[in-house]
């Protein structure tokens, strides 16, 4: 599997259920331009690990935005499919009204497009952190059963955002507000001779 890390984000124009609940039939990821997005694909609706993590974006959306950043969620299903799943109560295995928009990828072309689509023909849990030129940033694949972590999408996005401000570059466990590193020799070692032990 070839990364897209550093590659063009590839476009499409698809069907979305949108915060509102409206149907948009000609959403365009290009459309985010000038914002950082996390696009994020998950395996059906009306299942088990994906309620949680729709969920829990849509409760973190407010910090994503207060960066600047977007959340899209993408799965195979019918935008008929997640209308009707938004509209479900989360105590009957709904998600409720989340506030980003939801994609519909019956066709699986974006899923393929993107590397994570399975031969079962459903998405793997890929979460892709997209700049505001359209750059992919950061990926990470998590295989079906296993859940991703908002809080690290929401550490990448501060991390992007922070390099690209100050130059510096953010070393492991880097979290908003933390020294960085200055990316020459000098810069390392005196990063690590500060932080060591």
């Amino acid at each position: 599997m070839s990364t897209l890390v550093t590659r063009q984000a590839p476009d499409f124009t698809a069907t979305a259920v949108m915060g509102d609940n409206s149907f948009k039939d000609d959403f365009k990821l290009s459309d985010y331009r000038g914002k950082y997005v996390i696009l994020f694909f998950y395996p059906l609706d009306f299942t088990f690990v994906c309620p949680s993590e729709i969920i829990a974006f849509d409760k973190a959306l407010a910090k994503f935005q207060s960066k600047n950043c977007e959340v899209i969620g993408v799965s195979i299903d019918s935008q008929f499919s997640h209308f009707a799943w938004k509209n479900t109560p989360v105590n009957e295995g709904g998600i409720g009204n989340v506030q980003y928009p939801l994609v519909a990828d019956l066709d699986k072309k974006i899923s393929r497009q993107y590397g994570v689509l399975l031969d079962m023909g459903v998405a793997l849990r890929g979460t892709f952190l997209i700049d505001k030129e359209g750059v992919v940033r950061h990926a990470v694949i998590n295989d079906l059963p296993l859940g991703r972590s908002i809080d690290e999408a929401l550490r990448m996005v501060d991390a992007l955002e922070f390099h690209e401000t100050h130059g510096d570059v953010c070393p492991a466990n880097w979290k908003e507000g933390e020294d960085a590193m200055t990316p020459t020799a000098d810069g390392v070692a005196d990063y690590l001779a500060k932080h060591a032990g």
